[in-house]
């Protein structure tokens, strides 16, 4: 009888240690007001700097710890991006701690590689200082074709699945893939057609892109600035202009509203009233919609625009220079009455 009690006895004790461990294990232990919360584990952080991190998240700190460490995970840190969700208990932060979640990471439309270059460090742990020696890295540059001055055009404006601690060098490198996905066979084709290199038709999609806010417009546009460069005519488009005084300036922060006067005469390669043909590369990050207006430009014969000022956003064009200076002077008496 004695025998038998006590056997019962180690059965309860046993669902008592079980019960304790499975409350440990499983019963809540965030202490974050929201539904969910990430966190933010850095490349090579320690399990010390990982309980540090979720000191301010986790409740029971003592209760991770002893759940982590029954599950090995002070022996093997991850680092990336966690999701934690309220009402977790230690065993399932845990598990979260070994799901490194990627996030979407965008950009478009930045002027400068060093204005992307922030941006994208505020979104993944590589820093400015990273990305820039990684994207200005003279052997990289070389064996793919870029230069310093061009390498703005190996990004493409888009939304990308990334892991948040991805290196520099990775990020690049993906961004060089998905930059050849872009360049399609059908693509390059049609760039080969118009004798111009990848690179060539982003330096030109930028100026189409900085010269009318009218996607439907842009192909228009295109075929103005083509229809140029085949009678070797210089671009003479202002946005290069404000871009070369920009980066003589080395200010890329202030605005230019117009372009007038001596402007015209600024000493840059970027300045298309002075050199023929195409800037050495891209003076913004052109939208897709504009390097794909470059491909498939529209075939007319204009060879001049300006801002219309009945048609806000859009163009008038013409064929000849007379037909221009009617356009331009109509708009040149518009703006002078607004006072610009």
């Amino acid at each position: 009888m004695l025998k038998k009690k006590l056997v019962v006895g180690i059965g309860l004790l046993g669902l008592l240690v079980g019960a304790f461990v499975y409350f440990k294990a499983f019963a809540s232990n965030t202490k974050f007001a929201d539904k969910e919360k990430y966190v933010f584990v850095p490349t090579g952080a320690t399990y010390e700097k990982v309980l540090e991190i979720l000191s301010t998240e986790v409740e029971d700190i003592d209760n991770f710890k002893f759940i982590a460490e029954k599950r090995s995970y002070n022996e093997n840190v991850f680092p990336g991006r966690f999701l934690l969700k309220k009402g977790m208990g230690s065993f399932q932060i845990v598990s979260a701690l070994r799901h490194n979640m990627p996030l979407n990471l965008s950009f478009n439309n930045q002027e400068i590689l060093e204005k992307l270059v922030s941006r994208v460090a505020g979104q993944i742990e590589a820093d400015s200082v990273a990305l820039m020696q990684s994207f200005n890295d003279a052997t990289f540059l070389q064996k793919n074709g870029f230069t310093t001055d061009n390498v703005l055009g190996m990004f493409i404006p888009n939304t990308y699945e990334i892991k948040w601690n991805i290196s520099a060098d990775n990020f690049r490198d993906k961004m060089l893939d998905e930059y050849k996905k872009f360049w399609n066979e059908e693509r390059m084709a049609k760039a080969k057609a118009l004798q111009l290199t990848p690179q060539q038709v982003v330096a030109l999609a930028s100026i189409v892109h900085k010269e009318s806010v009218k996607e439907d417009e842009r192909p228009r546009v295109a075929g103005v600035y083509l229809n140029r460069m085949k009678q070797e005519m210089p671009l003479q488009a202002d946005p290069t202009i404000i871009f070369a005084i920009k980066k003589n300036a080395n200010d890329f922060d202030q605005v230019i509203k117009r372009v007038k006067g001596d402007m015209l005469f600024v000493n840059s390669p970027y300045n298309t009233y002075r050199t023929i043909g195409l800037p050495p590369g891209p003076i913004a990050m052109p939208d897709i919609s504009a390097i794909d207006a470059v491909l498939n430009y529209e075939k007319h014969n204009y060879v001049y625009f300006c801002a219309s000022v009945e048609r806000r956003g859009y163009h008038d064009f013409a064929e000849t220079y007379e037909e221009h200076q009617v356009n331009a002077k109509k708009y040149a008496e518009w703006v002078n009455k607004l006072g610009l």
